[in-house]
């Protein structure tokens, strides 16, 4: 009796299961499925063999469901949306990497063994528990009749008149909405991928000469810069933004204090939670990159970036810095950049400091000294792109400021790191994660804009703008997809060509700052700088 109880509540479990953490209660697990009603009502109808074979096909196609509807949550907490079955399963690859970075190879092959043994005991319990529960029927088929058409009834009277306990619907057809969804879901990605590929192969600026792109920005130094999770809520989270906002307003003073001014405003990002260089793609092309599928049509386009424009000038080298990179990176050449500094080419004997290869501070020092303090050996200016790593989750260990002097190969970074916080200690705590973002938005921000303190000249014009915002649980289940995004510049003439974006004058964005979608950036930015439309048809 024991057993066929627990099988009845895993079925009734699995078939009401949300995909969501937001809301998760008792509640929840205390209504009808609609489909356990049906299903009860086919197997009493189906003779033994058949009604074997049925319950146990379902059973594994229930268990099939509720790892979707985990991996809805997962995803939902960390990326603010749910699974995509055509495109995330590459994804799974990148998680375990991370984790293996912040946890450690041993703890991360547990886990992952873990999950699997999980998985396949989890479709093993629910195919035996469907055919536990269909053989019952069978054996007590008139009293199982009559139970299944009162739960008929019960199911369609509550579902009717919208009965609910604690705001949960009583009657639920929560499995079959699922698969409606999931099915919708791959539909609609499939579609997609036809739709976008015509959406990519047009360019308002696709057949602009290399002469009349940026002609207001020749002759200069020019450096873009993401920061990694970068996002609204650094400056405006209670918890967060005080340190955040306390730092920035330090720092524009300090850049003032040098000759520097900036502006600032919103960019709503294409991603959030992750999958940062979906916000790079976007950022850089004018297009709205918001899922895998759509960032390979892109990079395997001749759509034009916003850093080719500069090579294809002819009036720029052009070089990215790439401290999270530790393999093969193909993107570079739509990217348009000549050389790349992956991890592996920036001469760092340090530790990592979790999933980050190496402090940006070093990373910024590294740049300079290999890049910015040598001028082109042609004559042109110099257009870089900077990925920084430091603020990128789970935050611990943060580094700190070091004398710029005294970095040297990064070495003396061994003792900072061993005293400062476990990935393990950080990751699964809301509070210490969300102080520990906080930090690293900080340092970041903090290195970037002393390094243009240190070296910038009066040529130089600094973009830099966040990736995308935090995982949910530290920026909160509501949170913007919104980020800070930044233009700093000695010259006057850089900050007068964007006077009619009404940016904020700092580096801190107003509340009401204008928010634009991030993939609108491109051709607001190429248009401020005298560039030339020549559209591209698809």
């Amino acid at each position: 009796m024991t057993v066929t109880v627990l099988a009845a509540a895993l079925v009734v479990a699995a078939l009401v299961l949300p995909n969501t953490v937001v809301g998760l209660g008792p509640a929840k697990f205390t209504r009808i499925p609609g489909e356990a009603v049906i299903g009860a009502a086919v197997l009493l109808a189906l003779p033994r063999r058949p009604r074997v074979v049925l319950a146990a096909v379902a059973g594994v196609a229930l268990a099939a469901m509720t790892v979707l509807n985990l991996l809805d949550m997962g995803f939902n907490q960390y990326l603010g949306r749910p699974f995509n079955p055509v495109l995330d399963w590459t994804l799974l690859g990148d998680a375990q990497s991370y984790l293996e970075d912040s946890l450690g190879r041993t703890a991360t092959l547990a886990a992952t063994t873990g999950v699997l043994v999980l998985v396949l005991l989890l479709a093993v319990l629910l195919a035996l528990a469907t055919v536990r529960l269909g053989n019952l029927l069978a054996r007590h088929s008139a009293a199982a009749t009559r139970g299944t058409m009162v739960a008929g009834v019960v199911w369609i009277t509550c579902s009717a008149l919208g009965l609910q306990i604690s705001g949960v619907p009583v009657a639920s057809d929560r499995t079959t909405t699922a698969l409606k969804v999931e099915s919708r879901r791959v539909s609609d990605t499939l579609k997609d991928e036809a739709q976008f590929q015509k959406v990519a192969g047009e360019d308002r600026f696709g057949n602009t000469p290399g002469s009349q792109l940026v002609p207001d920005l020749r002759g200069k130094d020019m450096v873009f810069t993401f920061i990694e999770s970068y996002g609204r809520s650094a400056i405006e989270d209670p918890v967060i933004a005080p340190g955040v906002d306390t730092t920035l307003d330090a720092r524009t003073k300090a850049l003032a204090k040098a000759g520097f001014h900036a502006r600032s405003g919103w960019l709503t990002s294409a991603t959030y939670g992750g999958s940062s260089w979906l916000g790079h793609s976007t950022t850089m092309s004018g297009l709205w990159v918001s899922n895998q599928q759509r960032y390979r049509t892109v990079m395997a386009s001749d759509h034009l970036s916003l850093t080719e424009a500069f090579k294809k000038t002819g009036a720029f080298d052009t070089v990215g810095v790439m401290p999270g990179v530790q393999k093969g990176w193909p993107e570079q050449k739509w990217y348009g950049l000549d050389k790349v500094y992956n991890a592996f080419q920036l001469g760092y004997r340090g530790p990592k400091f979790s999933w980050s290869t190496m402090p940006d501070q070093y990373a910024l020092q590294q740049y300079e000294e290999r890049v910015h303090s040598k001028r082109p050996a042609d004559g042109k200016s110099r257009m870089s792109l900077l990925i920084l790593t430091s603020s990128h989750q789970p935050w611990a260990p943060v580094p700190k400021m070091v004398d710029w002097d005294e970095l040297g190969d990064g070495a003396g970074f061994k003792d900072m790191e061993a005293a400062g916080n476990r990935p393990a200690d950080i990751i699964a705590d809301t509070t210490k994660s969300r102080e520990q973002y906080g930090k690293s938005i900080q340092y970041s921000v903090t290195a970037l804009t002393e390094w243009l303190e240190r070296h910038g000249t009066d040529d130089t014009v600094l973009v830099f703008l966040g990736d995308h915002q935090p995982i949910a649980r530290v920026s909160g289940n509501h949170a913007s997809r919104d980020v800070p995004v930044s233009i700093v510049a000695k010259d006057p003439k850089v900050l007068d060509r964007i006077a009619d974006w009404h940016w904020t004058d700092g580096l801190r964005p107003a509340h009401d700052a204008p928010v634009w979608r991030m993939s609108s950036f491109r051709d607001r930015f190429l248009t401020a700088y005298g560039s030339v439309p020549h559209p591209k048809k698809g």
